[in-house]
């Protein structure tokens, strides 16, 4: 416990962006040399990290994949171990998910399974998508797992508790960028200017609209701006203005209809404030589909080492690892860490004690898997 509260608390330390994980993958790789021994392999792919540890007589192999990259947040903890990298923070739990991949990899190492076990540090999961192209890599392809699993914390489940559930866990997701261009002006003369914080403003609420008007309420949807952007002082119209958001579903088809949507929105609007828009999907992230026969496996294996497994409920969460799931049968579970604060907020404290219960629920997953 003691060895991976350390290792957590000097990845705390280091969070870096997506495809910017230099310094992580570079501690992560020095923390991997440390117990490697022949049978060991690692290769690396942009900032991120493959391990496979050669099974005695491999009929298949097992994979088990972890996010590596923070978010663009401000920590606020006060914690003594916060983040040294203004800016930059762990919000999202990936210090904790690369700590119990390498207390997992460890105990693997150590006990000599039959099938080989391969380990994934995946990086860029908050954006711009790394499961994919590492998906695609000819790396990651080398070493494909026939089996792949995946854990994500729990803020408001309690230490000793995981979580999943057969089908359905996150949703589709798509990131949406709008940008609008008119003509300034000084706010005297309105008239003379084309006002875009007007426009964004509207837009954003006739989006709202397509959500509570333009979809079967039995379908699932959300669309959230979380960030506007417009003009440059108090008494100027402003010219340009930005809204940066996301778009989540629980069924994929849903995803193409509010897009569609949205562009027609778009061509009302700038006939409508005699404008310019161009819109951005982003990164766009497949659902979590979790596989029945892998969820009934890990439920049973939990139940026999003493940790609660609670049935989750789908959520609007986004993950890249559905990616994965979409080629490699498997699943993902939630982890419960009690933090009084949420995901990507700037005063996440998941509580230590649950890393040595996911290293538990990790290294035992994988025995089944190999059995």
């Amino acid at each position: 416990m003691k060895e991976l509260q350390e290792i957590r608390r000097e990845l705390h330390q280091i969070p870096e962006l997506g495809f910017q994980e230099f310094k992580t993958q570079q501690y992560v790789l020095k923390k991997i040399e440390a117990i490697r021994n022949d049978r060991v392999f690692v290769k690396t792919w942009k900032t991120g990290i493959l391990v496979k540890i050669a099974g005695s007589a491999a009929k298949k192999r097992i994979g088990f994949r972890c996010d590596m990259d923070g978010l663009p947040i401000t920590e606020s903890t006060e914690l003594a171990f916060q983040s040294t990298h203004a800016g930059n923070m762990h919000a999202c739990g990936h210090d904790f998910h690369m700590t119990i991949a390498l207390g997992a990899m460890k105990h693997v190492i150590d006990q000599k399974l039959e099938d080989d076990v391969v380990f994934i540090f995946q990086p860029a999961e908050e954006g711009p998508g790394g499961a994919l192209p590492m998906l695609q890599s000819v790396e990651f392809q080398q070493w494909k797992p026939d089996v792949i699993f995946a854990l994500h914390i729990a803020p408001e489940l309690p230490v000793g508790t995981v979580s999943s559930k057969a089908g359905l866990l996150f949703a589709n997701t798509s990131e949406l960028f709008v940008d609008f261009k008119g003509l300034g002006g000084h706010a005297a003369y309105p008239h003379l200017a084309k006002d875009m914080t007007v426009a964004a403003s509207n837009f954003i609420v006739q989006m709202q609209q397509i959500i509570s008007r333009g979809l079967d309420p039995l379908g699932p949807a959300v669309i959230t701006v979380g960030k506007m952007e417009s003009g440059f002082v108090q008494n100027a119209v402003a010219e340009t203005a930005r809204l940066e958001g996301t778009i989540r579903t629980l069924n994929p088809n849903l995803l193409a209809i509010i897009k569609g949507k949205l562009e027609k929105l778009k061509q009302g609007f700038e006939i409508s404030h005699d404008c310019e828009i161009t819109i951005d999907y982003g990164s766009n992230y497949f659902q979590v589909d979790n596989h029945k026969q892998y969820v009934d496996l890990f439920q049973d294996t939990m139940h026999q080492i003493d940790i609660t497994y609670h049935e989750a409920t789908e959520a609007m969460t986004g993950e890249d690892f559905g990616d994965m799931l979409k080629e490699i049968p498997g699943f993902m579970f939630w982890l419960g860490v009690n933090s009084p604060y949420g995901l990507h907020h700037a005063k996440l404290t998941p509580d230590e004690a649950a890393l040595e219960v996911g290293v538990r629920a990790v290294v035992h997953m994988i025995q089944k898997l190999s059995n």
